[in-house]
């Protein structure tokens, strides 16, 4: 059995070379960061530091990663679940009734539904990979300078509303059905 789907495959492609590009810009970016980078970055700029490490230096990273583990494992088991449709009710055991009607598992109502969802999980989670990227510019500013543009909270904010818009547009829409 495959571990992905080819459906994810492709949806996790942006998710790969955004990690990639991160680590990639990151690993050069490293040996020229000042000692202490900053920790939290608010709306009115950095408002606390830590000193350098590859843990603090690459946290946006490490997380990127570990949130595109999570996202590819919900998308592909959304696609593996029996879709609601799918499920035969009138011939049903006992037990597969029960299944089918589990407030425990949201199903989704069909394959073109549940391939809605998986993408849009997948769009997300491009979408906070994009975020973290403009994020990583603020981290890994060469000078310690407490100011931040203020362009940044916009540029972070946005793929996120976006992503996370999709995404309960495509549940939504499976909800209708």
């Amino acid at each position: 059995m495959e571990l992905f789907s080819s459906s994810v495959r492709l949806w996790l492609l942006p998710n790969a070379v955004l990690l990639v590009v991160l680590s990639t810009w990151g690993m050069f970016r490293y040996p020229d960061l000042p000692g202490r980078i900053p920790k939290h970055i608010g709306v009115d700029g950095v408002d606390a530091w830590t000193d350098r490490s590859i843990g603090s230096a690459f946290v946006l990273v490490f997380v990127y990663a570990g949130v595109t583990v999570l996202m590819a494992g919900c998308a592909e088991l959304t696609l593996r679940l029996t879709p609601r449709d799918e499920l035969s009710h009138a011939t049903a055991a006992p037990f597969a009734a029960a299944q089918a009607t589990s407030s425990l598992l949201n199903r989704p109502g069909s394959r073109v539904s549940a391939r809605r969802i998986a993408r849009a999980l997948l769009l997300l989670n491009t979408c906070i990979g994009i975020s973290f990227l403009v994020g990583c510019g603020m981290l890994w500013r060469s000078t310690p300078d407490p100011n931040v543009p203020a362009w940044s909270f916009a540029a972070m904010t946005l793929p996120l509303l976006v992503g996370t818009a999709v995404t309960v547009a495509a549940a939504a829409c499976d909800r209708k059905r």
